[in-house]
């Protein structure tokens, strides 16, 4: 699969996208795990299972009322209540529950009067309780090693005391070259990205491209520019001489271009400077190395659409297509060529195989959504 160095830089092959992703999958390991603070690890990807103590260590009341033996209230209705041979003790959201007592009643359910309390209406034992052990079992992880965290998985962490957790976070250094105002948009976009799917993302606007090649301040480093073979493209054989220059040339329109190496078992992919080569090509393979260091996966939710015109795509290239959602109804915008104002008005895109020769219209897609 070794691309071969040549003075112009030019791409003596495609690479079929299967074998760079299998390439990805086989190369990339995950980092090393660190142990952060629960408040900052919103979208980091958990390096062990989340345990925490059985929680509550006694049964407590879900809700305010009367604590109360639902055998006590058996066969009592609106038109018979029952004598209660003790007057209920009321509690509160989150009290203990006083001993032989299962169930709790709403304050209208029970009438004092005269130092004498009758039941009027029945309760079924576990109303109103939370059972000891009910919010958290220590023998089931609240979220597992490899899933990504989220707001609410953050908020339940803290209510249930655990102020800490073991994260795998990967340093990407992202060097946009030339500084023109495209590169440095599609550079932005990828920092972004990197940060909310678990990553530190560092842009290093700039710098020498040997040289941050050399650094071993990241463990991984993605590059937006000069993959093509213009007379100013040197970036691939930049890495060539640096590393190991795995793939130049990828059959995935649009991105043709791009590049995967690594220097030592840090990955490097080098993005097209073209904003729609750079974001395709992102997301088909630079989320799969995010994801392969983050020790999870780059799986995305989808949706199933309709296509309201047929897509064509050529045998042999695997095809980006954005897309524009009209309710169960998906417009292809653009292919091959994705103008700003297709990106900026996509709501989805789908990958066309590079066996496929397209889809009909009427045909259903499953919609990725866009970043």
């Amino acid at each position: 699969m070794a691309a071969t160095l040549e003075t112009n830089q030019t791409i003596a092959r495609l690479t079929p996208l299967a074998e760079v992703l299998a390439l990805a999958d086989m190369r990339v390991k995950p980092v090393a795990p660190r142990t952060i603070d629960v408040a900052i690890a919103l979208g980091r990807v958990l390096a062990k299972d989340a345990l925490v103590p059985a929680r509550p260590n006694t049964a407590i009341a879900l809700v305010d009322g009367w604590a109360m033996n639902a055998n006590d209230t058996l066969g009592v209705g609106s038109y018979a209540p029952a004598l209660l041979m003790r007057t209920p003790q009321r509690v509160e959201v989150g009290q203990p529950m006083p001993p032989d007592t299962d169930s709790v009643a709403p304050l209208d359910a029970v009438k004092l009067a005269g130092g004498r309390a009758e039941a009027l209406a029945p309760v079924n034992p576990g109303d109103g309780v939370l059972a000891a052990g009910g919010d958290c079992d220590p023998a089931i992880p609240l979220r597992r090693a490899g899933e990504r965290l989220r707001s609410t998985d953050l908020a339940v962490f803290a209510a249930a005391g655990l102020a800490r957790a073991a994260v795998r976070e990967p340093r990407i250094n992202i060097l946009p070259l030339r500084g023109n105002t495209i590169i440095n948009a599609a550079a932005r976009l990828v920092a972004d990205d990197i940060e909310r799917r678990g990553g530190v993302a560092r842009l290093e606007a700039g710098r020498d491209l040997g040289l941050a090649l050399a650094a071993e301040s990241a463990d991984a480093i993605v590059v937006i520019g000069g993959t093509g073979t213009g007379r100013n493209d040197t970036s691939v054989q930049t890495l060539a001489r640096g590393g190991e220059l795995a793939a130049h040339g990828i059959a995935l329109t649009p991105g043709e271009t791009a590049a995967l190496g690594f220097i030592g078992p840090r990955p490097v992919l080098l993005l097209p400077g073209r904003l729609d080569a750079a974001l395709a090509v992102w997301l088909l393979v630079g989320r799969r190395l995010l994801a392969r260091l983050c020790g999870g996966d780059d799986n995305e939710a989808t949706a199933t659409a309709t296509l309201a015109r047929k897509v064509a795509s050529p045998v042999g290239l695997a095809e980006f297509v954005s897309l524009r959602r009209h309710g169960d109804i998906v417009e292809p915008l653009a292919a091959k060529y994705l103008p700003l104002s297709a990106l900026a008005r996509a709501d989805g895109w789908i990958l066309v195989p590079a066996e496929s020769e397209g889809y009909p219209e009427g045909a259903t897609v499953a919609v990725r959504p866009w970043p």
